[in-house]
């Protein structure tokens, strides 16, 4: 099946379900690995900066975000791996994906900013469209 998955997640419920579906996909083989990113935007990161008391309390509150997906690969016993990346969501992540050999991205069909979406078209459409291996799109 596929040896290597990206999992681009936000912290959303949708980024949940596609935890549950990397997984799923996951568990179907021995030497699976799923490499879990998670963008900081450079638009957000200002206003993290600036609320908060320092670079210590900032990094908390960004892994806080990916605590209930890490405690959901622990407790599937997955092989994975975390990354913070930082810059705009939909070219960082197919970028990334796209340097790296994975064989297949998953994500979350809506983040955490929907207005956004709405306006610029949301980052799983920029994915599904630039990345150069296959996409699930999870709902």
């Amino acid at each position: 099946m596929y040896n290597t998955i990206l999992l681009a997640v936000d912290g959303s419920q949708h980024s949940l379900r596609s935890t549950e579906e990397a997984i799923k996909i996951a568990s179907l083989s021995n030497n699976c690995t799923i490499e879990v990113v998670f963008v900081v935007d450079f638009e957000k990161s200002k206003s993290e900066v600036i609320h908060t008391q320092g670079k210590e309390e900032l990094k908390l509150s960004r892994r806080k975000k990916l605590l209930f997906i890490e405690e959901k690969l622990k407790s599937s016993k997955v092989s994975y791996q975390t990354n913070i990346l930082h810059g705009e969501p939909g070219p960082t992540i197919v970028d990334y994906a796209n340097k790296g050999n994975f064989e297949l991205v998953i994500i979350g069909s809506r983040g955490l900013n929907t207005f956004q979406e709405m306006v610029l078209g949301s980052v799983s459409h920029k994915v599904a469209k630039r990345a150069k291996c296959p996409v699930l799109i999870v709902k």
